[in-house]
Formats: C-alpha cells, structure tokens, sequence
C-alpha cells in the first residue's frame, strides 16, 4: 500500500471512530437526560402517590362535568385548604400563571410588589382559621406537584381582584406616582334577585353572570361544595386556589343567597381595613340572615372589590340590596320585588363620595345600557320570572343605546371582544378579551336543597377562539400563552354531596 493509500485510511478510520464517539457520547448523553427524565417523573408519582394515602383527603373528591370541576371539601380549616391544594393542583398553577401575569402587566408592578402587600397588609388581619386555609392550599399544593408557590404567593393571588385594581390605584394616587398607568377598578357581572309577585311561584330567584378577562373566565370553572367544621355548607362557584367564591354567587345550608355585581369607577382603600375575599367567604360561611350578612361584610371594610351585594333569604322570602362602597353603603330590602345590577351606583350619597366620576345618565355606557335592559326583561316577565327564563336572561343580547340585538359591551350577554367601542370605564380598549364568561342561576326550592344550574363559557351559547382572536388583534398579544379558547358547556345542575356517577 503507497503512503497516500496509508493515509487516505487512517483519515477514514478517524472519521469513523470519531462519528463513533460523538453517536456514544449523544447517545449517553441523550440516555442521561432520559434516566433524569425518568427520575424526575419516578419522584414525582412517589410523592404523589404518598399524598394520595394522606388521611385528610379520605372525606374530599372531585369529578367534571358540563366543562366545570366539582371539589368536595371537608373538615378543619388546614384540611380543607389541603384537599383545596391537592385536588386542584394542577389548576391552581395554570391560573396563578394568568393572572399574575395580568396583575403585572396592567399595573407595571413586579410580582414581590404583591407578595409585600399580601404579607405586610394583608396577612396580619386575616382571620385565624382562614389563615390556616391558605397555609393548607400550599402545603396539599406542594404535596400533589412539589410546587414553589408559599402562603405569600397563594394570599396575593386571592386577592387579585382587590390588589391590582384598589389598592395600586390608590397607591399611586397617596405617592403621586409619576406616569402611572391609569387604572379603574372593574365592571364584573350582571345579576338579579327577585321575590313574591315577581316570581312564577312568588318565592327567590336569583341569577348572576360573571363579566371578567377571557384569560382569567375560562378558568373560572370550580364548583364548591364545602363542609366546614363551623359555619354552615356552602356551594358556590369560584377560581383553583381561592377561598371566596371571587364573583361571588353561592348558597349556603342556613338559606342565604348571594351574589353581587362591581360598582363602577369606585376609588378608595383602606389599608387597615380586612380583605375583601376573607369577608365574603366569612360571610357566607357563617350568615344566617340578611342582617347578619351585612354585618360580617361590613366588619373591617377595606373597599376592596366594592360591590352591589344581591341577597335573599329562602326561610323569610325576603330580599335585599347591599350598596357597600367605603365612605357611604346603603341598604335596601323587600318581600315583593326586584333588585338587579350591572355595575353601577344608585344610592345619591355612594355616587358622591365613592364613584364621583359615574355618569348615571350616560345611556350608552355599559353598565347604564345594561341596567335599562335589566328593566325592561324584568318589567315584560313579572310573575313569570323562574330559572329556566333566568337562563335565557343571562344570555340576552339586547343593545338598549342602538336599540337592536348586537352581542358587545352593552348587552346583558358581554362580548366586548367584537366593540371597537370598549369599555372607557373600566379601561377595557376597543376590542378587549372579555365579557359574560359562565352564568349560574338558583331559586328557593333549590337552595332548600342546596342546589343551583351554571353553564361554563358565555350563558348565550356562544364560542370565543383565541387564534383567530389573536390573529386580528396583535395588541394583545403579550396574553397569547395564557389565552385560551371558551367554548360553552350545557347548562349544568350541581348540589351538596352529588358524585360523579350522579
């Protein structure tokens, strides 16, 4: 063999055996990182499955239905936040991810801002017993996923309804923070209650929709049913992760009712004052009665998530209208009639000091159209009014300022992702991600039996794509990882104690 010969074969064979090496050296390296894969996963059903054995899950369960997820919770506080934790592990860390994400983006605050306020302001006149609720969601979170979130983390993420939108802007207004984002506290909901002549058989009906983000809606699918050791049963809906119900609509084994609607460009904030979310669930947890009701919520208001509360009370027949903005709150009751609201302000003396820049007279607002709606659908069905109409109520798509059917921002239905019109009061741009995002209705014979109807997605039926969405509104497209699509589910019955073969 010539010396070229020679070395034209040793070139090969280096060729060769380092082809061979890399493949080992990928292939090992490929192996590794599937054996760590394979720890990792090996760990995580250990621990998981060491948690599943844990005593004070043996009383909770969970089954879907209807596009939502129904937990059954039970026992002491920490018990119950643990199978909170555990059983909605998964959903907790999705919706933390969305909305802090949407707490951030519209404040310009970073995420230890929250963790600060929750720990400092609000931790420390949090009730006993739902402080240990929320140390239970961290400690059945960690077990089921090993999650890093902490009692911090888990506090600023129930109130993410009061922090962002109360709080910052008063915060920024008391520090006179320059170039501060605009912030307006929110338009939630449309909702009524009615009672005596105004019912098909003359006692309650109540029924709510919730108006949020379509990134936060989509994921607003909890059913609760909770057996607290004190208090009475609850059944309400809510978010994974938080305690109250959040758009507030459930009922509990003593006949209370409740739901509330948001009052429109409220401001103020008492930093002294008890979280909105630990007063509502308190409320509803241990509320017999309307006065009593109006008495848990008012103790230590912060003006946090001011609302228009909607009462009833199945034992009595009567219902009632909390207005409860910070400097002033009125209450209205009756035995024979009808209360609705769609975020805004009726007493003279709240309009003044807690909402001075609502317009009540501006027709084409949203919550003004929609109140003129409420009037109409309710005056036309009196003595009609039953469940089943309440549904179609919630899905009504009547545009009272252009006087046509128009799915957008001033229909009882809310679609304001197709108005170029927005919503100016609650700084929703043209085209925003929200609306009506479930509707739950219940009446008297109902609540007696601790039952209520809900339909995930809009109550009229309709579907929200976020491609197709995303596509034609680039604006918004710092949501696209937590946007998601919201079809909607079939009206659904949901009661205390129902399994997943009922």
């Amino acid at each position: 063999m010539s010396a070229d010969s020679t070395r034209r074969a040793a070139a090969v064979l280096l060729v060769i055996l380092g082809g061979a090496a890399l493949w080992w050296a990928g292939s090992a390296a490929q192996a590794s990182a599937s054996a760590n894969d394979a720890v990792v996963v090996t760990i995580a059903a250990a621990r998981e499955h060491a948690a599943a054995s844990d005593p004070r899950l043996k009383s909770a369960s969970r089954f879907e239905q209807g596009g939502w997820i129904y937990v059954h919770l039970e026992g002491d506080p920490g018990t119950v936040g643990y199978q909170h934790g555990y059983l909605l592990a998964p959903e907790i860390e999705d919706g933390f991810a969305a909305v802090s994400a949407g707490m951030m983006h519209s404040t310009e605050r970073d995420w230890e801002f929250f963790r600060k306020a929750a720990r400092e302001m609000l931790w420390p006149k949090i009730d006993a017993e739902y402080q240990q609720e929320l140390q239970g969601i961290v400690e059945g979170l960690r077990a089921r996923t090993g999650s890093k979130l902490d009692v911090d983390d888990i506090v600023a993420f129930n109130a993410f309804e009061e922090l962002p939108d109360y709080y910052v802007p008063w915060l920024n207004k008391r520090q006179k923070v320059a170039n501060a984002p605009n912030l307006k506290s929110p338009g939630n909901c449309s909702a009524f209650v009615a009672t005596g002549s105004w019912t098909k058989d003359g006692q309650i009906v109540m029924a709510h929709n919730n108006w949020t983000s379509y990134r936060n809606g989509e994921r607003w699918r909890i059913v609760f049913d909770i057996a607290p050791k004190n208090g009475y049963r609850i059944l309400m809906d809510g978010f994974p992760g938080v305690i109250a119900s959040d758009d507030d609509f459930g009922i509990n084994s003593d006949g209370l009712m409740v739901t509330e609607t948001t009052i429109t460009q409220f401001e103020g904030w008492d930093p002294n004052g008890k979280a909105e979310f630990v007063r509502a669930r308190k409320a509803l947890q241990y509320a017999g009665s309307i006065d009593e009701y109006a008495k848990i919520i008012l103790d230590g208001n912060n003006g946090g998530y001011a609302n228009d509360w909607l009462l009833g009370d199945r034992k009595t027949g009567e219902i009632a209208q909390l207005e409860l903005g910070l400097k002033a709150h009125k209450l209205w009751r009756t035995k024979d009639g009808v209360l609705a609201g769609s975020n805004w302000a009726r007493d003279p003396k709240v309009l003044k000091e807690d909402t001075p820049e609502f317009d009540p007279n501006n027709k084409e607002s949203s919550p003004n159209a929609r109140r003129a709606r409420w009037e109409e659908l309710l005056k036309e069905n009196k003595g009609k009014i039953d469940v089943a109409l309440a549904e179609k109520m919630l899905g009504d798509h009547e545009d009272t300022a252009q006087k046509k059917e128009e799915p957008n921002e001033r229909t009882l239905c809310g679609h304001v992702d197709g108005s170029p019109r927005g919503v100016k009061e609650w700084e929703w741009q043209s085209y925003y991600p929200g609306g009506a995002v479930q509707g739950k209705a219940t009446d008297a014979r109902m609540a007696k039996e601790m039952r209520f109807v809900a339909r995930m997605g809009h109550p009229c039926g309709g579907d929200f794509l976020a491609k197709p969405f995303l596509a034609a509104h680039p604006e918004f497209a710092w949501e696209e990882p937590y946007l998601r699509d919201m079809k909607a589910g079939p009206w659904t019955e949901f009661r205390s104690g129902q399994t997943s073969k009922e």
